[in-house]
């Protein structure tokens, strides 16, 4: 193998060699022997260079032979130092994650514990409020459940389910109590008589209306609430057989009951419900004036029908062919005789004016077109008077109506909302009916329109071909006339 000295270890080489000779030189002169020679010192030093170049080489092989090792290791950690941070990478968006769905189940836990508080907050009012809703005579079959529903927030002993569900057993027992109510309902209980005895009995509670009836027989009649006492008292009735007949319906759940619970509100509604007159006069006073225009409509529609009627039955083509027939052969006189009797619109317009052809032709047929066109749009105007006044005028009383109902806000009536909404809807009804007259006037108005359009169009066809044939018989009778003319003058001329 053949090495490269480095020049820096060169001169380093050159430099201890003229030391050593630096060295010697004196020593030989003062100890008198023979100094060694140039090549002497040059071997040795080459020596020392040889064996240190091989310590170099064997040391280089060495840190060659444990690098290696080394990069391989280095290489290994780095791999591992990544997929280390790759997996921290993960872990950090796994915990971002988990933070974040924690943070979304604190605001819905915390939503949750508010809607329950609400809830809760709710029912305990309603447990509060409960005994106050219910008759003087309900209060002992339910004072059990109100009780444990107002004790249930205040029990320490009690989870949060459990308190619940105590609140939520009273608005069971309610809605239990109200089905209940709906077809009648019997329990038992105590009341107090007209004497103040406290007797055992039964219930009946029909609506609003509470029915007693003693087990010994003795008291029967109305259960009323009395102030200051959670009892009810007993109100007999006058009538034996009306006592008699509501113990019956309290003991065994049938019989005739001698009053209305509804407090007339059942005849209201029946007598209301589906009544127009009812409707009407809820109206207000703008309801006359819709009356009368409903009217108008009405009679115009039934007598345009009666027209339509009549003239459909009169028409006669034959009669408008024949004039025209005798027109064609150019004898206008024929044709006047053939429609002179006709009761034919279109034949009458033509006969009046051939008839007045003498003067003006086109003015006669003009003239005698506009009377029977007249006689086809009479009516109309009104029928369009009615479609566009009937919406204004419910209009009217839509706001007259909304004006009273929004005046109970400044008065006592604000207290009754009920008054306010139900006076709208009554203002609302002359709205209702103006849009229903127009709406039902509309269609007999176009239907009208469409047969007077046609009538026009008709004689407006016959008029022109009327001009047609008469214009060369008009022609012919022009040439006559100064001969005609002539004639007569003639003849005056020989009497004189």
């Amino acid at each position: 193998m053949k090495f490269c000295i480095p020049p820096e270890l060169s001169l380093i080489a050159s430099a201890g060699l003229l030391c050593v000779c630096a060295g010697y030189a004196p020593a030989a002169v003062v100890e008198g022997k023979a100094a060694p020679s140039l090549a002497t010192a040059a071997d040795t030093i080459r020596q020392e260079i040889d064996a240190s170049m091989k310590e170099l080489t064997a040391l280089r092989e060495t840190i060659s032979n444990g690098k290696l090792p080394l990069t391989k290791q280095l290489s290994k950690l780095e791999e591992d130092i990544g997929e280390a941070r790759r997996e921290y990478d993960k872990t950090r968006r796994a915990v971002d994650a988990r933070n974040l769905e924690l943070s979304t189940l604190k605001t819905e836990g915390k939503q949750r514990q508010e809607e329950v508080s609400y809830i809760t907050s709710l029912l305990d009012e309603y447990a509060r409020t409960f005994e106050g809703r219910v008759h003087s005579s309900e209060v002992e079959r339910y004072k059990a459940a109100v009780e444990a529903a107002l004790m249930a927030p205040q029990n320490k002993d009690l989870n949060p389910t459990q308190k619940f569900d105590r609140q939520l057993a009273l608005v069971e027992t309610s809605a239990t109590r109200l089905a209940g109510l709906i077809g009648g309902t019997r329990f038992e209980g105590s009341a107090v008589d007209s004497m103040g005895t406290v007797d055992q009995g039964h219930f009946a509670l029909i609506g609003p209306v509470a029915l007693f009836a003693s087990t010994n027989g003795l008291s029967s009649g109305l259960a009323l609430t009395r102030s200051g006492s959670s009892r009810p008292i007993v109100h007999p009735f006058a009538d034996k057989g009306e006592t008699l007949s509501l113990a019956s319906i309290v003991s065994l759940g049938e019989g005739i009951l001698p009053l209305d619970p509804t407090l007339g509100g059942a005849l209201k509604a029946l007598i209301a419900k589906g009544n127009l007159w009812g409707y009407f006069k809820k109206g207000g006073p703008i309801m006359w004036p819709l009356l009368a225009l409903a009217v108008l409509a009405l009679s115009v529609i039934f007598e345009r029908l009666m027209f339509l009627a009549l003239e459909k039955g009169r028409r006669s083509h034959k009669t408008v062919a024949a004039i025209m027939g005798a027109l064609e052969k150019g004898n206008p006189d024929e044709a006047i005789r053939a429609g002179l009797k006709s009761k034919d619109f279109v034949a009458r317009a033509l006969t009046y004016a051939l008839r007045h052809r003498g003067k003006s032709l086109s003015d006669a047929l003009m003239r005698s077109s506009a009377q029977e066109i007249v006689r086809y749009s009479r009516g109309i105007s009104l029928m369009d008077t009615v479609v566009t006044m009937a919406p204004l005028l419910g209009l009217l009383g839509t706001v007259t109506g909304m004006i009273s109902a929004f005046g109970m806000l400044g008065g006592s009536e604000l207290s009754a909302p009920t008054a306010i909404t139900g006076g709208i809807a009554e203002a609302l009804i002359a709205t209702t009916f103006g849009l229903g007259i127009a709406v039902t006037s509309l269609i007999p108005l176009n239907f009208l329109h469409a047969k007077c359009e046609k009538a026009r169009h008709e004689i407006e066809d016959a008029m022109s071909l009327l001009e047609l044939l008469m214009k060369p018989i008009m022609e012919a009778e022009a040439a006559q006339r100064p001969e005609t003319k002539a004639d007569e003058s003639g003849q005056a001329g020989d009497e004189k």
